[in-house]
């Protein structure tokens, strides 16, 4: 049975899946990315085929992601993150959606049809505000490790407005918070609400509501006030953080079966 991998390599993290010809997720692995993009993609690949027991003979094709997929010298061709989270996401929800994806370094609406075919994309201006970086400092700035967002937003009673876009100065005004006396799982929720807002300004939504990301899979909170902000139910594909990885898997099997019928 020939099997088809991708890999998207990330600003921050580095996630790779082996699908069968089914589209079924044979093993993945995930790492950060560093600053040696080839070296972790290597990582990545040797990791996950001894976790599904294959060879790298075994793999009929490859396809590279992300912002480093040119740093993946193994890949047989590249795509860009927004045609593989869309090929991913259509996998999971058929029909004309509008994927969210919130990655560490920027955020992107795609807009998918019935048939999948992309209709157009936004992604956000060239600032951290309403990606994970945003998050990631928010979590500095508080002295708590990003995995303790999620729980303490959750245990908000009473939400805390933080009026600035930019991570910078949200960042100062977080201080400001501390100073007053907020409690800090309510300043988290106003962070989480800031990142809503900038999604909010992108774009709107056109069909179902699909969020993918290594943020949306850390933070479900997050989810539930996209979903409410936007005034309809939020759908997540399994593994919602490897999702670019797993379109670029699905490219590979294309690329593979139209290679198939040229011979």
């Amino acid at each position: 049975m020939p099997y088809f991998c991708g890999v998207d390599i990330g600003a921050s993290a580095a996630k790779l899946v082996i699908i069968d010809e089914s589209g079924r997720i044979v093993a993945k692995s995930l790492r950060r990315s560093g600053v040696d993009y080839a070296d972790v993609a290597e990582r990545c690949l040797a990791e996950a085929l001894s976790a599904a027991g294959l060879e790298r003979g075994q793999l009929a094709a490859s396809v590279s992601t992300g912002y480093g997929r040119d740093n993946v010298p193994w890949a047989d061709a590249r795509r860009t993150e927004i045609a593989c989270h869309g090929q991913g996401a259509w996998f999971h929800f058929r029909g004309k959606m509008t994927v969210i994806d919130i990655g560490a370094q920027d955020s992107k609406v795609i807009h998918l049809d019935d048939d999948g075919r992309r209709t157009g994309f936004k992604m956000n201006r060239k600032c951290a505000a309403g990606t994970g970086s945003f998050l990631e400092e928010i979590a500095l700035r508080l002295d708590l490790p990003v995995s303790a967002l999620n729980g303490l937003a959750e245990r908000s009673t009473k939400e805390v407005t933080l009026g600035s876009f930019c991570t910078v100065f949200t960042a100062t005004e977080i201080l400001a918070r501390i100073r007053a006396g907020e409690k800090v799982e309510d300043i988290v929720k106003g962070a989480f609400r800031s990142v809503v807002k900038r999604i909010l300004e992108m774009d709107t939504v056109d069909g179902a509501l699909v969020m993918t990301g290594g943020v949306v899979a850390h933070n479900p909170l997050l989810v539930t006030l996209v979903a409410e902000a936007f005034g309809r139910q939020a759908l997540v594909p399994p593994e919602p953080q490897h999702v670019g990885a797993f379109g670029a898997a699905l490219a590979a099997r294309e690329r593979a079966q139209e290679g198939k019928q040229l011979c």
